[in-house]
């Protein structure tokens, strides 16, 4: 593991972290209980299993 060789000030770690943004999932279009609905490909499986409500997206 990688251990910084100075002392990093709190304004630029601060910076740095600031620098991070997430992604938002990307949605796919499918069709559940006969709908088209547009959901994150990993929840693809639990709503076409019923498992999950797919009026929340």
């Amino acid at each position: 593991m990688a251990t910084p060789k100075f002392k990093k000030s709190r304004a630029n770690t601060r910076m740095r972290r600031s620098q991070w943004k997430a992604d938002n999932a990307p949605l796919i279009t499918a069709k559940v209980d006969g709908q088209e609905v547009r959901i994150p490909r990993r929840l693809l499986k639990a709503a076409e299993a019923g498992l999950i409500d797919v009026e929340q997206f």
